[in-house]
């Protein structure tokens, strides 16, 4: 059994976690967002819209890098669009389909999984492996998480009901957490910028089918205030801005210590909740928050440690 020595942060790891700590905060409207517009967006339509918003946007600041990286692109295409398609199509077809049937509670429930999933699929395609503190902030993290979710009481787990589209919501943390490995075989030096506008360009070209598809069907978009701003807020900020951010964390500190601060998620949206909507803080609240807060501060001791240099995927 591999153990691994603690080791003093380095100034890039630093920069990785105080970055990471924004991302889970702009995805914590995202789930609710889906959720409220559902009879308003058609799912493929706000998918689509997600990353056509975030495409336009980016596309003044990161046009130039894109342009001279075009080549470094193709070299790598192959990643590329593996990244695009797990990370922003499959996951966002998949979670906003889902979010037709499954409540937010247990989206956020499923959310939690992330982390998991990362270390499992490390440990399977680049033998990864975590060590005991890793493993001890790892549970503790999800402990918190579930804590704050079921609202500190155990029996509220045994209660939950599992829908059809709870499975697609799974489906979407399975994908996403595939992206989050996939990001660390590009290449660190790219532009992450111009890198982050290539992806959404796939994705937008690979959604407009289906798009074209679901309206065809007699999908529209019910053209409301709240209809305009989710389609804003899920582009700008749970999409560019969150992307962005997670893509620089990722090449920093690596994806499954990224990964962990999924768990930020619930612990965000608990105090939005309270500062936005009058909702008040409770003791589960506390102790959960403390449980994620610890566990990401244990999980920092060790990185994972790499028992096979070459990354089985290939361009």
């Amino acid at each position: 059994m591999p153990i691994f020595p603690a080791k003093p942060m380095t100034r890039p790891e630093l920069v990785g976690w105080i970055v990471l700590v924004l991302p889970p905060l702009f995805w914590a409207g995202n789930f609710v967002a889906g959720r409220a517009v559902r009879d308003d967006v058609p799912p493929m339509t706000l998918a689509f819209a997600r990353h056509f918003v975030a495409l336009v946007v980016l596309l003044p600041f990161g046009w130039a890098a894109m342009r001279r990286d075009i080549a470094r692109y193709w070299a790598c295409r192959w990643k590329l669009l593996q990244t695009s398609l797990a990370g922003m199509v499959a996951f966002n077809l998949l979670v906003y389909l889902g979010l037709h049937s499954a409540t937010a509670s247990t989206a956020q429930l499923l959310n939690s999984t992330i982390p998991v999933l990362i270390a499992t699929l490390s440990a399977v395609l680049f033998k990864q492996r975590l060590g005991v503190a890793q493993m001890f902030g790892l549970v503790l993290s999800c402990g918190g998480v579930l804590t704050m979710i079921l609202h500190g009481e155990l029996a509220r787990l045994l209660a939950f009901r599992f829908s059809p589209g709870d499975l697609l919501v799974f489906a979407g943390m399975v994908s996403f957490a595939l992206f989050s490995i996939l990001l660390r075989s590009l290449p660190a030096d790219i532009d992450r910028l111009g890198l982050l506008g290539a992806q959404l360009m796939i994705a937008v070209v690979v959604l407009f089918p289906p798009v074209v598809w679901e309206h065809v069907r007699g999908a529209r978009v019910n053209w409301t205030t709240g209809a305009l701003a989710a389609m804003l807020y899920v582009g700008i900020a749970a999409s560019l801005l969150a992307n962005l951010l997670y893509i620089f964390g990722i090449a920093r500190v690596g994806p499954i210590r990224a990964g962990m601060f999924i768990h930020l998620v619930p612990l965000y949206g608990a105090i939005l909740s309270a500062v936005l909507l009058g909702e008040s803080l409770q003791i589960y609240h506390a102790v959960g928050m403390g449980a994620v807060v610890a566990g990401l501060t244990c999980f920092n001791i060790a990185e994972p440690q790499t028992r096979r240099a070459t990354s089985p995927v290939t361009s």
